[in-house]
């Protein structure tokens, strides 16, 4: 049975830490002198007064925590989250509805990258940086970071770490306590995001879009300070920093972690995903250069491969950014990048979709299934980095490629009976549960998801957090037999 009063405990906690957030906008509305402080100060009260509330109502329920209560933790933390974002965006633009205001916070929280917003060169600067900061907090995930305080409370954090992190392998640890484990992704994460920082100012970016872009680089989210996106600065070494951290932000976390700590590239080369995944992104770059280059798209291959390599990165990489209306080209060259957006990026790293281990363990699959009909009595184990994969992890993984299809096709279908002609559905919910961001159509590159009404944009909010918690960590709440003891 689910502890909710203790759930509820640990989740005051978060609600406590997150107002503490919130100070981070706000010193910036403070130093550049715009007009958003009072903005953040309500917000900040609210939050802060609901978390202490909640706090005070359940402190009697602090204990430890059981597997079943980490993954109702995850799925409160990322729904209630969302709506303590909003605050900031309602109390400065009371325009924009709950509705728009909750789909761009969850957006942020889950790294997808998708905008309602437009105007946003007019915005005041600390609206942008509480939108990026958003996505870096998301991109490695706000749980983990709890994990690695919340023990310092008495409350355990292993289950929830597991029931957060991406991937199909969610028992490896990286270190023996799981409070260790958290701190070193968060160290590498921000060491990482500093030296993107500095990239970007070097190569002529302002110190605050420098800023800005590093945090949604490194979280694998799309959000600009900029209506153009990369289009703003129209300058290859601005492309050429972000390609490089995109790049580096898809690999497993856990392989840069290893990797700072023996101070070894080896870690690199026996990641089982990160070859494959850098020679399908990479080998898309090429092919999709030579495909625009054929069909007349750019004058030249050199520059037909700027924009397809740093359009391609992105949506692979399931960032979002753009520096040309990709909507506009000839279709396959879209599709193809969004099929990418599916399973590019690996698993544990800011990404979307459903991993490339997944995609990995299925080809296999597929493989030893074709090879069973030649051979039916063969043993025909199916291995990843020399080991042998357990058949319970096979089963886990198709089960999980079923219901992500499923979702898609509901979905899909649920848009398109709504009124948006199908590609626009197609990919706003592969945009949405991939964690993307643009789409094609109404929701392309040059425009936003405010042309969706509210039912749609409700569709495409709960495709995002399915995407984010990789399904079963949010559908499993909502079983029967989730509940019983």
């Amino acid at each position: 049975m689910v502890r909710v009063s203790a759930v509820l405990h640990v989740l005051s906690v978060v609600i406590m830490m997150f107002a503490l957030c919130l100070l981070f906008p706000l010193v910036w509305s403070f130093l550049l002198g715009d007009a958003a402080q009072t903005a953040y100060d309500e917000a900040i009260l609210l939050t802060a007064s609901s978390g202490v509330l909640l706090w005070a109502a359940t402190r009697k329920h602090r204990q430890e925590m059981q597997p079943r209560d980490g993954f109702l933790l995850v799925a409160l933390v990322y729904t209630m989250l969302p709506a303590f974002a909003t605050l900031p965006l309602l109390f400065y633009l009371p325009e924009l509805s709950f509705t728009d205001a909750y789909f761009e916070a969850v957006s942020g929280l889950t790294a997808s990258g998708g905008t309602v917003l437009s105007g946003l060169d007019a915005l005041p600067p600390s609206i942008n940086i509480w939108r990026t900061f958003l996505i870096w907090l998301g991109g490695m995930g706000v749980i983990v970071l709890a994990v690695a305080i919340l023990p310092l409370l008495g409350v355990g954090g292993s289950q929830i770490y597991k029931a957060e992190t991406p991937g199909p392998m969610k028992d490896t640890k990286l270190t023996p306590r799981i409070a260790e484990t958290a701190k070193g992704l968060w160290l590498v994460y921000f060491m990482i995001t500093i030296a993107c920082l500095l990239a970007y100012r070097i190569a002529g970016m302002t110190w605050l879009d420098a800023m800005m872009h590093a945090f949604t680089t490194m979280g694998l989210g799309g959000f600009s300070s900029h209506d153009a996106s990369y289009a703003y600065w129209n300058s290859p070494a601005i492309e050429a920093v972000a390609i490089y951290f995109m790049l580096l932000a898809g690999i497993n976390f856990g392989t840069h972690f290893l990797a700072w700590r023996r101070w070894s590239f080896g870690p690199y080369a026996r990641d089982p995903e990160a070859g494959l995944y850098l020679l399908v992104v990479l080998g898309s770059v090429l092919g999709v250069a030579t495909f625009l280059l054929a069909n007349q798209t750019y004058p030249d291959f050199w520059t037909a491969l700027r924009f397809s390599a740093f359009n391609v990165i992105s949506i692979a990489t399931t960032t979002g950014y753009s520096n040309a209306d990709f909507n506009l080209w000839p279709i396959f060259a879209p599709v193809w990048m969004l099929f990418l957006c599916s399973f590019a990026t690996c698993s544990g790293s800011t990404g979307g979709g459903i991993k490339m281990i997944r995609a990995r363990l299925m080809a296999r699959q597929a493989v030893r299934e074709m090879t069973r009909i030649i051979h039916p009595r063969a043993v025909i184990p199916v291995k990843l980095a020399g080991a042998t994969v357990e058949n319970n992890i096979i089963f886990a993984i198709l089960a999980f490629i079923l219901v992500y299809n499923g979702a898609i096709i509901a979905m899909t279908m649920l848009l398109a009976a709504s009124g948006l002609d199908i590609i626009t559905a197609f990919s706003a919910v592969i945009a949405s549960i991939n964690n993307t961001g643009p789409g094609l159509n109404k929701v392309g590159p040059a425009t936003t998801f405010a042309s969706l009404n509210d039912f749609q944009t409700w569709i495409c909010t709960v495709a995002m957090l399915l995407g984010r918690l990789e399904l079963f960590s949010l559908l499993v709440v909502f079983t029967p037999g989730f509940w019983r003891r």
